[in-house]
C-alpha cells in the first residue's frame, strides 16, 4: 500500500514513450514509485496513507546535474566579469577557495543545496577541483550538508599528479600579473604523487561512499588533462571501474586545451580513459572525430551551456554528439560564472543557444532539452535504471511545479512550458528517495540545520574576498 499519492497533476514521465499523464498521479512508498498513471485508475487501485493534491502542477523527476562546483558559490558577484578561462580560474577561483575554511565550505555547500533543492536538482555531481590532499575537515564538513540537505551528492575528489613546468608557471605568472593584489596561491600547493592520491581516495570510498543511507557516493575527478601524467589517467579510470563508480575530467574546454597533434578525446583514448566509466566535462573544441570516438567508447558528456558561453569559449557540438549517440547531460559548472545553480533556467538558454549558433530551429528541441537534465543526466552517470524518469521501480524523486502563474499561461504542452517558460521559481515540493525535501518552496532539511545561512554565508563571503585581496582585484 502506497504511503505517498501525489495526484491531479500533468505527470512528465520521461519514459522510454516520453508519456504525459493530464490529472495524472505517482504512487511512492518508501523510496520508490509502485506505480504511475491517471489519477483515477491509481485512486481504483490505492488507499494511501497520505495524499499530494498537484492540481495546477507539472509532476516531473527530480532534476540530474551532472558537473557543478560547490564552495565557490560564496565567490559570486565578487569577481567582476569578462574573463577568460584562465584569468578566471587563476585571479578569482583559485585565491578563493585557497582562503577558505573548513566552516566556510560547509557554509557553501549547504547554500548550494538550498538553492540547487529549490530549483528542483535532486542528485549532483560534484568536481571538486581545488581541495588539497588531507583537507579532510572540509571535505567531511561538506558531507555533512549534504547530508541535512537529504538530496542525492555525488563527490568527485579532484586530482592532480603532475609537476609544474617552466611554461605553465610562466603562463600562470602572466595571467596573475593583471591582478598583482590578489594572492595567488602555488601552483606546486595542488600536485601531489598519485599513490598519495589513490590511498585518500580508497580511504574516502571506503568511509563515505553510501552514507546518508546510501544517497552519498565518492568519484574520481583528475581535475585537467593538462595536470595529469598518462598513468594517473590510467589509474584514475581504473580505480573508477574497479569500484564501479566514474571519473570526470575537464576535457577541451577552451580553444586553448585542443591544440596541437593529438586532441584531448584522442589523448584520454590513448592511455585507457574513455568508456563507460568516464564523464567528461565540456568537450566543447571537440572534432568530428572526437564525437566518432565518445560515441564508439560509450563515453559521457556533461554539456555547460551558461558557463561556456560566460568565459566565451564556444558551444560544444551537442547536435552532432547525439547524432553519434552520446548521451549528453546539461550542468550548471560553476555558480559564480552562470550567476545559478538552477538547471530550469538553463534549460531555455541551451534549448535558444544552440539553435542561434548553429542556424537550426530543429537541433535541440524541447523535449532532447528536458532529456538533458532527467533521463538523459541520469544515464549521463550510469545511473539511468535508477533515475531521470517517474516509472515504478525508480527511486522517488520527484518535483511538483507550479504551473498557475502568468508566466506559464496557457500550457498546452507541459514539455514546452517546463523548457522554455519556467524560472525555477515555481518549485513547490521536492521529495528525494520519498522523503520530502522542499515543501511550499521551503528546502526544509537545510533550513533546520542552518537557520541563519543567508547571514552567515554573507558574512564568510566578504571575508574570503577580503583575505584573499579578489576585492582589490581589477573589476
Amino acid at each position: 500500500m502506497p504511503e505517498l499519492l501525489i495526484e491531479g497533476g500533468t505527470v512528465v514521465t520521461q519514459n522510454a514513450d516520453r508519456e504525459v499523464i493530464r490529472d495524472g498521479a505517482v504512487a511512492i512508498e518508501g523510496d520508490r514509485i509502485i506505480a504511475v498513471g491517471t489519477t483515477a485508475d491509481l485512486n481504483d487501485r490505492y488507499d494511501p496513507d497520505r495524499r499530494l493534491d498537484a492540481s495546477g502542477t507539472a509532476v516531473i523527476p527530480g532534476l540530474v546535474n551532472p558537473h557543478t562546483h560547490v564552495s565557490d558559490i560564496l565567490l559570486r558577484g565578487s569577481c567582476g566579469t569578462d574573463r577568460g578561462l584562465y584569468d578566471w580560474l587563476f585571479n578569482v577561483k583559485q585565491p578563493g577557495i585557497a582562503r577558505m575554511t573548513a566552516e566556510e565550505h560547509e557554509l557553501a555547500a549547504a547554500l548550494y543545496c538550498a538553492e540547487a533543492l529549490s530549483a528542483g536538482v535532486t542528485t549532483f555531481v560534484e568536481n571538486d577541483a581545488e581541495m588539497l590532499l588531507g583537507e579532510t575537515d572540509a571535505m567531511t564538513a561538506k558531507f555533512d550538508a549534504y547530508e541535512a540537505a537529504g538530496l542525492r551528492s555525488i563527490y568527485a575528489r579532484g586530482i592532480r599528479d603532475l609537476p609544474v613546468d617552466d611554461d605553465f608557471q610562466g603562463l600562470v605568472d602572466r595571467v596573475a600579473g593583471r591582478d598583482p593584489s590578489v594572492e595567488h596561491p602555488d601552483q606546486e600547493r595542488y600536485v601531489e604523487p598519485l599513490e598519495d592520491w589513490l590511498e585518500e581516495l580508497a580511504r574516502l570510498h571506503d568511509d563515505y561512499h553510501g552514507s546518508a543511507d546510501g544517497r552519498h557516493e565518492i568519484w574520481v575527478a583528475p581535475v585537467v588533462i593538462e595536470g595529469m601524467t598518462d598513468e594517473g589517467l590510467r589509474e584514475a579510470y581504473r580505480f573508477a571501474a574497479a569500484r564501479d563508480v566514474m571519473t570526470t575530467i575537464h576535457t577541451a574546454e577552451a580553444p586553448g586545451q585542443a591544440e596541437g597533434w593529438l586532441s584531448p578525446v584522442e589523448h584520454l583514448r590513448n592511455v585507457g580513459s574513455l568508456g563507460e566509466h568516464a564523464l567528461l566535462a565540456h568537450c566543447v573544441h571537440i572534432d568530428e572525430r572526437d564525437v566518432r570516438l565518445l560515441g564508439e567508447t560509450d563515453t559521457r558528456v556533461a554539456h555547460n551551456i551558461a558557463s561556456n558561453m560566460a568565459l566565451g569559449n564556444g558551444f560544444a557540438p551537442v547536435g552532432a554528439m547525439r547524432s553519434h549517440g552520446v548521451t549528453v547531460g546539461l550542468g550548471t559548472d560553476n555558480a559564480i560564472l552562470s550567476d545559478t545553480v538552477n538547471p530550469l533556467a538553463d534549460l531555455r538558454l541551451a534549448a535558444m543557444a544552440h539553435k542561434g549558433h548553429h542556424t537550426d530551429p530543429g537541433v535541440l528541441p524541447a523535449e532532447a532539452a528536458l532529456d538533458m537534465v532527467t533521463i538523459e543526466a541520469a544515464r549521463s552517470m550510469r545511473k539511468g535504471e535508477e533515475l531521470g524518469s517517474l516509472e515504478a521501480g525508480k527511486r522517488a524523486d520527484v518535483v511538483v511545479l507550479d504551473l498557475d502563474l502568468p508566466h506559464l499561461t496557457p500550457v498546452p504542452d507541459a514539455v514546452n512550458a517546463v523548457v522554455y517558460q519556467t524560472l525555477g521559481s515555481e518549485v513547490e515540493t521536492v521529495l528525494c528517495d520519498g522523503e520530502v525535501v522542499v515543501e511550499g518552496g521551503v528546502p526544509t532539511g537545510v533550513t533546520e540545520a542552518y537557520p541563519d545561512l543567508h547571514a552567515r554565508a554573507t558574512a564568510a563571503a566578504e571575508r574570503i574576498v577580503e583575505a584573499s585581496g579578489i576585492a582589490e582585484g581589477e573589476r
